[in-house]
């Protein structure tokens, strides 16, 4: 981990303090993950009681990171809210298509701007860093239709920065492998549901829980392919693990359990989308990360 520089990225912040602590007040879309928690945390210091973090729940948010979320959001010190999304109520988000994070993202981004206006916040934010701005996201756009500001991105602050301004805060969140919703595990166009959603949340907890920290299980109808580091490939391979795998993912309905050879790579499922996505957002480059 970079130490954070003395003078641009503290610059950096002193900017996203004093831009924060102009709005009045705000509601922060919250996840968990590094953004959202550097960006709560921030929030909290510029805005005091007048920031609050909400969390969408649904089946695509994994129960441990609420967990982690609000557990954060604690040490913290800042409140949070937690409501109800419905995206899989949505035939334009359950079907998955190229843009699917834009429906979840308008649910979402909808919720929040109600949940401002009927309690008087002046602006809702996400976790947008300047890194993002590079990537496929669908979901950007469902933001930028409903107001919402992005920061994090607005102060020219990226990932390494984040996590670096997150460490010095003493956020555990720092260093917290990305995790983006559970609908990014299924190939464009295979239809999500409930259940499937919770077959990939416990077959990636099963990961976690013996030392995969960072994983995928990509769902392919009765094929799981797992894709971990390459430095975890072998050892995910060799006896026991191979068979114990084999038989926890089995257990969960999986038929076929392959292990992905070349291993983890964020958004690996948009290496299949053309150079110009069908949706008309942007130019995608196979193989960029496009998770949400």
């Amino acid at each position: 981990m970079p130490s954070v520089p003395a003078t641009e990225t503290a610059a950096k912040e002193a900017r996203l303090l004093e831009g924060l602590a102009a709005l009045g007040s705000a509601l922060v879309a919250y996840s968990g993950g590094v953004d959202s928690t550097y960006l709560l945390w921030a929030a909290h210091r510029a805005l005091g009681p007048r920031a609050v973090g909400v969390i969408g729940r649904s089946d695509t948010f994994a129960r441990s990171e609420m967990a982690d979320a609000l557990a954060e959001a604690g040490r913290i010190g800042v409140a949070v809210r937690v409501v109800g999304t419905a995206e899989l109520t949505d035939p334009r988000f359950r079907d998955n298509p190229p843009d699917r994070c834009y429906h979840c993202k308008s649910e979402l981004f909808t919720k929040l701007g109600s949940l401002a206006r009927a309690e008087g916040f002046e602006a809702v934010l996400d976790g947008t860093n300047a890194d993002d701005l590079e990537d496929y996201r669908p979901g950007r756009r469902a933001g930028e239709e409903r107001g919402i500001l992005s920061p994090l991105a607005e102060a020219g602050l990226g990932k390494s920065e984040i996590r670096a301004l997150a460490r010095r805060a003493g956020l555990t969140a720092w260093d917290k492998p990305a995790m983006p919703c559970l609908s990014s595990r299924f190939p464009y166009g295979m239809r999500i549901t409930a259940e499937k959603l919770h077959q990939v949340e416990e077959a990636e907890a099963w990961l976690r829980g013996r030392g995969f920290r960072e994983c995928r299980v990509r769902h392919h109808g009765s094929v799981a392919r797992l894709e971990v580091p390459g430095s975890d490939l072998s050892r995910l391979a060799e006896e026991p693990a191979r068979s114990q795998v084999v038989a926890a993912l089995q257990a969960l309905g999986f038929a076929y359990v392959a292990l992905d050879l070349t291993g983890f790579r964020s958004g690996s499922l948009n290496e299949v989308l053309p150079s110009a996505a069908a949706v008309g957002e942007r130019t995608v480059t196979p193989g960029t990360k496009g998770e949400e």
